[in-house]
C-alpha cells in the first residue's frame, strides 16, 4: 500500500516560490502518475499537474503553465511541485495523488477525475500574502 507524504507549503509572499514534497513509502512510485491537485476553501479540487514516473514526461493544466514544475526523483522516492511567482490566487491544501499508470499516461494528459486516484496524501497549506 502507497502512502503519500506532502510537505513545504507554508506562508510565502506575492511574487515568491515554494518548493512542494510527495514523499512516497510503501512501495516504489515507478510506473505510476502522480498528479498534483489543489483545493481552496469552498472550492472544488483543481488537477495541476501530472507526472508519469517511469518515463519522466509532465503534463500541466493551462493556467499554471510556465509558473508550475513538476518533477520527480525516484532515488528518493519524492515528486516534487516547484511554484514560482506565487498568487493570492494559488492560496489553497495543495495534495499529490497517485495511480498506476504503467503506459505513461500521466505525462500526456492530467485526468481531473479525483476517484481514479487511489493513493492521497494530507495536504500541505499554501498561504499567499498580498
Amino acid at each position: 500500500q502507497v502512502q503519500l507524504v506532502e510537505s513545504g507549503g507554508g506562508l510565502v509572499q506575492s511574487g515568491g516560490s515554494l518548493r512542494l514534497s510527495c514523499v512516497a513509502s510503501g512501495g516504489t512510485l515507478d510506473y505510476f502518475a502522480i498528479a498534483w491537485f489543489r483545493q481552496a476553501p469552498e472550492k472544488g479540487r483543481e488537477a495541476l499537474a501530472s507526472i508519469s514516473t517511469h518515463l519522466g514526461q509532465t503534463y500541466y493544466r493551462d493556467s499554471v503553465k510556465g509558473r508550475f514544475t513538476i518533477a520527480s526523483d525516484k532515488a528518493k522516492n519524492t515528486v516534487y511541485l516547484q511554484i514560482d511567482n506565487l498568487k493570492p490566487e494559488d492560496a489553497a491544501v495543495y495534495y499529490c495523488a497517485a495511480r498506476a499508470d504503467e503506459w505513461g499516461a500521466g505525462g500526456y494528459t492530467l485526468d481531473p477525475n479525483i476517484g481514479l486516484y487511489p493513493f492521497w496524501g494530507q495536504g500541505t497549506q499554501v498561504t499567499v500574502s498580498a
